[in-house]
């Protein structure tokens, strides 16, 4: 499913750049998609979302990503960077509009461009904590120890 939705979305494009981070981050690194989006535009808060500079200076804030092939987190966090230059205190998962001011990526409008492509192929709808099941589930059939994930 991430191939797809990663081959279906426009990675030059801001918004989809910035969906397709979000579900590679949020798959390889567990985490739930509410914690790599805000729930509106307006409940976005430096102090308790992930920024493009995530810890205060001297503060370590860890989020364990590796290489991972085409699907790479890594990757597709250098292209949002590229696509979507961010200042440190603008989300780090955000996107841009016409008149190039930077948004907070919204759960529900993410979850709806994934959704439309799971549902253009047949495969029903995802909800949000699916990223981070599947990520367990995945680590888990590579024989990572339990403990780890």
């Amino acid at each position: 499913m991430l191939t797809v939705i990663k081959a279906t979305l426009v990675l030059s494009e801001s918004f989809d750049a910035c969906v397709w981070a979000m579900a590679s981050c949020a798959f390889f690194s567990m985490m739930r998609f509410g914690e790599v989006s805000v729930a509106s535009r307006s409940a976005f808060s430096p102090s308790k979302h992930l920024t493009s500079k995530t810890a205060r200076a001297g503060e370590t804030q860890s989020i364990f990503l590796n290489e991972q092939g085409d699907l790479c987190p890594l990757a597709a966090l250098r292209n949002l960077v590229s696509v979507v230059p961010a200042l440190a205190d603008d989300p780090l998962f955000s996107w841009h509009d016409a008149k190039g001011e930077v948004h907070p990526m919204v759960k529900v409008r993410a979850m709806e461009r994934i959704n439309s492509i799971l549902m253009g192929c047949g495969w029903g709808t995802s909800f949000g904590h699916s990223f981070r099941i599947g990520g367990a589930s995945f680590y888990l059939a590579k024989k990572v120890d339990p403990e780890i994930v």
